[in-house]
């Protein structure tokens, strides 16, 4: 009844403490306990301007998290708004179920060179999750589709992370509480994340009850920046290809940029059977993701009409045509500012920084880097002290944006970031390191 009281009386003021409430009355914040959501000091966002948020107060906090992991080339940047407007002057949205979107073409005909697949096509959806959903189902009618039987099963990661959906949950390796559901997934085989041998031996051993891999190409992003060589990746494929497995790489985190190059898989010489693609697609203004297959495995859905080769799979905003034109002049602006190089740059000063401030603190035990995906591993000597919380709240209090996994401190800054943007988190982060972990 309170809460009741509370919405019908509405806005109290324009404090920040007021949206907090107002928020907590009626939002649901995933991955928060909201409970205590209004004790943990949340920002609330008003807007945002190049690399920096700013809140219904007027604070200002650099993003280093790219609001997780999805904003690339700064926050309103002034070609990405054009594109956004000129698309709404001709069409927002138009059903792709048995009908096309001349913005959803330009958008599969812009990325089908781009990833490194054969002949690719595109079957677009809102989220990475349900990207990685996607594969699952199409790796598995691959095979019932040429009367196949027994190829039910996938080989995924120890630390592996691929969504929230069932099927995601599923190859997922559990973690941030989602144990719950473990009655609801399916079982999979595992393997340890870069364990090459074990990986090699269990494909050999399961082929013929396999329908694909599924794995994140050199980076696993919510695991703490967990990394495997391209070596690793370079083996997997071949073993698959052998073997006569599918291999799905799920580039959701890796991709557009985060690595160094466009997509994880081009600095390990591999070409999946199906990839995931999503967060960075359009840049962080819409979501988007994409599931893109191969020739070989878009044949084996062709057939009569209405048959049972068909994907009878599909989503009332698949291929969302304002979503799908951000993501177009997105592609093309990678290319047009450079980019990848900066990327390139402003990763080597950043190892460079962390390895001389941060990485020799006591309280550091590991500083994993690829790109501009980085995981700080914190050590507390005893359970219970939350360090990454706490750590990360005080980067906030110093304007730096952050959020942690677990005791790992998370530092995902956006593909165009300046040198200056780069100093600024390094220094605020050992700063806030040597405040929390000496008290």
């Amino acid at each position: 009844m309170q809460t009741a009281a509370r919405v019908a009386s509405g806005p109290v003021g324009d404090t920040h403490s007021d949206w907090v409430a107002r928020d907590a009355a009626v939002v649901w914040h995933g991955f928060t306990q909201m409970s205590v959501y209004a004790d943990n000091a949340p920002i609330v966002v008003e807007r945002a301007e190049g690399r920096e948020i700013i809140d219904v107060e007027g604070r200002r906090y650099l993003d280093a998290i790219s609001s997780l992991w999805v904003t690339t080339l700064g926050h309103r940047v002034p070609e990405l708004d054009q594109a956004l407007r000129d698309q709404i002057d001709q069409v927002a949205h138009s059903t792709m179920l048995g009908h096309g979107n001349r913005a959803t073409i330009e958008l599969a005909e812009a990325l089908a060179p781009r990833v490194p697949m054969d002949d690719p096509h595109f079957l677009f959806a809102s989220d990475g999750a349900e990207a990685v959903e996607q594969a699952l189902k199409i790796a598995f009618q691959y095979w019932t589709n040429q009367g196949v039987e027994g190829r039910h099963q996938y080989l995924a990661f120890t630390g592996a992370y691929h969504g929230d959906s069932i099927g995601s949950l599923s190859v997922g390796d559990g973690g941030f509480g989602t144990d719950v559901f473990n009655p609801l997934c399916f079982s999979v085989r595992r393997a340890p994340y870069g364990d090459l041998a074990m990986c090699v031996a269990t494909i050999a051993e399961h082929a013929e009850r396999l329908a694909a891999v599924v794995v994140e190409p050199l980076v696993q992003g919510a695991a703490g920046m967990a990394m495997c060589t391209p070596e690793f990746m370079t083996a997997v494929a071949e073993a698959c290809r052998r073997h006569d497995v599918l291999l799905i790489c799920d580039e959701v985190a890796t991709g557009f940029g985060r690595t160094g190059t466009l997509f994880a898989v081009e600095q390990c010489g591999v070409r999946p059977d199906l990839m995931c693609l999503g967060k960075g697609i359009t840049g962080g203004y819409l979501a988007l993701s994409a599931t893109a297959v191969s020739r070989r495995v878009y044949d084996a859905f062709l057939g009569p009409d209405l048959s049972d080769r068909t994907l009878y799979h599909g989503h009332s905003y698949s291929g969302n045509a304002l979503a799908c034109a951000v993501a177009r002049r997105h592609l093309e602006l990678i290319d047009e500012q450079d980019v990848l190089a900066n990327v390139v740059a402003r990763g080597a000063q950043l190892a460079a920084a962390l390895a001389d401030g941060v990485a020799p603190m006591a309280a550091v035990s590991e500083i994993r880097q690829r790109g501009l995906m980085v995981g700080i591993e914190l050590a507390p000597p005893v359970e219970g002290l939350r360090w990454g919380r706490r750590v990360s709240a005080a980067c906030v209090e110093r304007g730096v944006l952050i959020r942690p996994l677990g005791d790992v401190i998370v530092l995902m800054p956006m593909l165009t970031s300046t040198a200056e943007e780069i100093d600024r988190i390094v220094v605020v982060v050992a700063s806030a390191i040597a405040e929390v972990t000496t008290t």
